[in-house]
């Protein structure tokens, strides 16, 4: 066996089996509409089809009699908007805050908070060598695949990997979600060292720190940060921390589960799906398209000539690469409004006048009112579009410093809460092995021996 082979390169061979799989492969798009398929377990207004029942959060864009409104976004009954102006003004807990409640279905008094925070301190701690032995071992340049790696590789250092009761499940998720943002930035320093030369260091996680603190003193050299550095990345893990029980990597958390695996291949699973561009990368997909639209437009405050440019966008004229999309508009449930994104972009404008950085966001806000109506005329949308939580959330990381190879993996970050959350719920309520069908459209065949084949 040669191992000395590249293992990236594909040949002629692969190319040709390639398009053989692909004539062989593509079903008569007619055929979804005549047996009735709910493509993407969608119906064909693009609503989610009811697939289960959950108490962890929910979401509307529409009322009961279907008119739009304003977005909401609850967790566990409890507007997101309230719980946010709620929490302290001089606190960074607010995401520790939401686990908790997501986990155990009410906000947690005072004791009980100090005593959360300070078991998944606890925890926070890496086994033994971790960081040497797996991290460090050829690293990825995507971080996703690294912390799904790291993820996997934690179920043989568990000595009750396997157990599913909800005690063990319940442990094993707190581990996680407190180790995750370790796993993530160590991944990424490694990677930067091996591949790019930069210097490697590495701080260990503070007792004191929330997650959003840890992640800017883990992240930065000189340990850092502003307090509203702090408050606004801490604001993104509780809006990014939750999103119902539809949403890709939700569903694919509920979907595994239901076959009775650990915990460990479930959350691996979820983060392949979040991994995925249609997922959790919009957001970089967002910071790319303004980049060109900095670069393509002289003058930002011209309505004009950024509508123009947005046209552009839209018809493939610029930003290719974008496939026609003008990332960070529009949402499957959302109408009039993201809540994520407007509270996000609250403290998106704070940050952005403390950075310097006011005509930007002034550019931002302009887009926000500008492009709903440009696509809306273009792909003849049967409902109002508004701006994503994706569309404020890169320009928030871009100006904590963050590298753009973390922008997912931070999402993970929070998004670990809501994991934990609906596994535990799978589990609890014990439903069945999820499996919807699929109707087979290929028409029998007779076997042929592989003599009588003709070439």
């Amino acid at each position: 066996m040669d191992f000395a082979r590249d293992y990236s390169t594909i040949t002629e061979e692969i190319k040709q089996l390639a398009e053989q799989a692909v004539a062989n492969g593509q079903i008569d798009p007619s055929l979804y509409a005549k047996y009735d398929v709910k493509r993407g377990l969608r119906d064909r207004d693009g609503k989610g089809v009811l697939t289960g029942l959950t108490e962890i959060s929910e979401l509307w864009g529409h009322d009961a009699d279907q008119n739009e409104i304003e977005g909401i976004l609850r967790f566990r009954g409890y507007d997101v908007h309230e719980l946010i102006d709620g929490f302290p003004k001089n606190s960074n807990f607010a995401y520790e805050e939401v686990i908790f409640l997501l986990l155990f279905g009410q906000l947690p008094d005072r004791k009980q908070f100090e005593d959360f925070k300070q078991m998944m301190a606890g925890y926070r701690n890496l086994p033994i060598h971790f960081v040497r032995d797996i991290i460090m071992k050829a690293p990825s340049k995507d971080m996703m695949n690294t912390l799904a790696r790291s993820v996997l590789t934690l179920y043989s250092y568990d000595m009750n990997s396997d157990d599913v009761s909800i005690d063990n499940v319940l442990r094993q998720c707190l581990e996680l979600i407190a180790l995750f943002p370790q796993l993530a930035v160590y991944g990424y320093q490694t990677y930067k060292y091996y591949h790019d030369g930069d210097s490697f260091f590495i701080h260990s996680p503070r007792e004191d720190y929330s997650t959003s603190e840890n992640i800017l003193h883990m992240l930065r050299l000189d340990s850092q940060f502003t307090q509203l550095e702090a408050k606004v990345l801490d604001m993104s893990l509780v809006l990014h921390a939750e999103h119902g029980g539809g949403n890709n990597s939700s569903f694919t958390t509920h979907v595994v589960t239901s076959s009775g695996t650990d915990t460990y291949s479930t959350v691996a699973a979820a983060l392949g799906s979040l991994k995925g561009p249609r997922h959790g990368g919009a957001n970089i997909k967002t910071m790319k398209m303004m980049d060109v639209i900095k670069a393509g437009v002289s003058d930002w405050k011209d309505d004009d000539e950024l509508s123009a440019f947005l046209k552009k966008i839209l018809y493939k004229e610029a930003f290719p690469e974008g496939g026609g999309l003008i990332y960070g508009i529009g949402h499957a449930v959302y109408t009039k409004s993201d809540p994520r994104a407007k509270m996000l972009k609250r403290f998106v404008s704070e940050l952005s006048a403390e950075k310097g950085r006011a005509d930007e966001f002034a550019l931002y806000d302009s887009i926000e009112r500008l492009a709903p109506a440009i696509v809306a005329e273009k792909v003849h949308a049967s409902k109002t579009l508004c701006a994503n939580v994706d569309f404020y959330s890169g320009f928030a990381y871009d100006m904590l410093g963050l590298p753009s190879e973390l922008y997912t993996p931070i999402f993970a970050i929070s998004r670990i809460a809501g994991w934990s959350a609906h596994r535990l719920e799978e589990i609890i309520n014990r439903g069945k092995i999820i499996r919807p069908a699929y109707m087979s459209v290929h028409p029998p065949r007779n076997y042929v021996p592989l003599e009588e084949r003709s070439e």
